[in-house]
């Protein structure tokens, strides 16, 4: 070969290698995941979007997750809505509030939404079997079964007369909770006290305020705040003696007393095998067949007890409550 062709075929294969590199790296789609609260208190979350991925034939070098954190801001979450709009995601997973954000950021990219509300109340969905435009989603639906948590916080500490009620009153569904809550006690006849808290030093002067009142036991409200929250509201709750019913497992888990209701976790996981099918080529909303990426509601709720919490705190757990329990912890 003379010198000539081979300096212009080294040439060519120099141009040759980074637009196969960069063809690489395009084949790799990336998603988007955006939340109000902060990376150190979801990331376990992420991990689930990336487990239902990983079931759908997406491992982590096949999938690239963008995430954004309003860290406890959420009036944050338009600004970080566009900048996951800005990359071209090819879907995005959010949370109700970060949904609500994603959905007034774009009518293109598909969303994903995890919510433990309504989805149709909360002005996410059109209808549960046919979404509507591009966004659909999974329910753990936890506001209807606030009551049941009531009552079985209830059965659990009979004698306390005064239940106390943490609650996060910058949560989007807070009046919808509120409702719920004040209806179960209500019917039951149970005298409540709600106190509010948004940051986290709110969280510490909010069980000042139930100690003061005389709380026998307390119910601890969802979203996303008070979800970031764990370890603080546990180890206040411990500290003042004071039972706790929380709304996902994971409070139990990580030493909480009881908890009832679909796994959140679990919820993101399945979030994660429906961004899966999107990748694939499905599409939510009315494409191309009604019933094609319905919103998921949960098929389980589950009542966990922490007996080794119980026993902290000099509770016996009636035998009739343990015998219900999808878990128990020894």
């Amino acid at each position: 070969m003379r010198r000539r062709e081979f300096i212009a075929l080294v040439g060519v294969a120099a141009a040759v290698r980074p637009l196969g590199a960069r063809a690489q790296q395009q084949a790799t789609p990336m998603i988007g995941f955006l939340r109000p609260t902060g990376a150190a208190d979801a990331g376990h979350l992420v991990a689930a979007v990336r487990q239902g991925l990983r079931e759908s034939g997406y491992p982590s070098d096949k999938v690239v997750i963008e995430s954004r954190w309003a860290d406890g801001r959420p009036e944050r979450l338009p600004k970080l809505a566009a900048e996951l709009v800005a990359l071209q995601v090819k879907a995005i997973v959010g949370s109700v509030e970060a949904a609500l954000a994603l959905k007034a950021a774009t009518t293109s990219i598909p969303i994903v939404f995890v919510t433990g509300a309504d989805p149709v109340a909360a002005g996410l969905v059109s209808s549960i079997s046919r979404p509507g435009g591009n966004i659909t989603g999974v329910s753990f639906f936890d506001i209807p079964v606030t009551g049941k948590r009531l009552a079985l916080l209830r059965e659990l500490v009979p004698n306390a007369e005064i239940i106390a009620v943490l609650q996060d009153a910058n949560f989007s569904q807070y009046q919808t909770v509120t409702r719920e809550i004040e209806a179960a006690a209500g019917a039951m006849g149970q005298k409540i006290v709600t106190v509010n808290a948004s940051r986290p030093q709110e969280i510490d002067a909010a069980f000042s305020t139930m100690v003061q009142s005389g709380a026998g036991a307390l119910l601890v409200g969802p979203g996303p705040f008070l979800s970031s929250r764990r370890s603080q509201v546990i180890g206040l709750a411990a500290l003042n003696a004071i039972p706790a019913s929380y709304f996902d497992r994971g409070f139990v888990d990580a030493g909480g007393l009881i908890s009832y209701g679909a796994s959140q976790t679990d919820a993101y996981r399945r979030a994660g095998i429906y961004v899966a099918r999107i990748l694939k080529g499905e599409k939510p909303g009315d494409l191309p067949k009604p019933g094609d990426l319905p919103v998921e509601l949960p098929t389980k709720y589950e009542l966990v007890i922490n007996l080794k919490t119980a026993k902290a705190l000099g509770l016996t757990v009636p035998p009739s409550l343990v015998a219900r329990a999808d878990d128990v912890i020894q």
